[in-house]
C-alpha cells in the first residue's frame, strides 16, 4: 500500500505562487498521479494528471496555463506549482495514485489518496 503526504499548502494572496509536494512512501513509477482539490459542500474534482513517465499530462481548463505538474520518480515524489493563484483556487488539495492502464480523470479510478492539504487565496 502506497502512503502518499502532501505539503505546501498555505495562505496566499491573489497572484502568488505556491507549489505543492507529494511524497510517496514506495515506488510510484507504476503509478499514474494525479492532483484533486475539494471545497466545502462540492464534490472532489480532478485538477491534474500526470502519466507514469511524465510524458503526459492534463489539466482542468481553469489552470492550463497557470499550474504545472511534475514528477521525480527517483525520489517517489509529485509536485504542483501553482502561479497566478486566484481565490477561487482555494481549496483542500489531495494527491492520489492509480494503477489504472487508463488516464483516469474521476477519484473513483484512484487506489490512494493523501490526507489533503489547504491552499487558501485571499483577494
Amino acid at each position: 500500500q502506497v502512503q502518499l503526504v502532501e505539503s505546501g499548502g498555505g495562505l496566499v494572496q491573489a497572484g502568488d505562487s505556491l507549489t505543492l509536494s507529494c511524497a510517496a512512501s514506495d515506488a510510484i513509477s507504476d503509478y499514474q498521479m494525479g492532483w484533486f482539490r475539494q471545497t466545502p459542500g462540492k464534490e472532489r474534482t480532478v485538477v491534474t494528471v500526470i502519466s507514469r513517465g511524465g510524458k503526459t499530462t492534463f489539466y482542468t481548463d481553469s489552470v492550463k496555463g497557470r499550474f504545472t505538474v511534475s514528477r521525480d520518480n527517483n525520489k517517489n515524489t509529485v509536485f504542483l506549482q501553482m502561479e497566478s493563484l486566484r481565490p477561487e483556487d482555494t481549496a483542500i488539495y489531495y494527491c492520489a495514485a492509480t494503477s489504472s492502464a487508463t488516464f483516469p480523470r474521476t477519484g473513483a479510478a484512484y487506489d490512494y489518496w493523501g490526507q489533503g492539504t489547504q491552499v487558501t487565496v485571499s483577494s
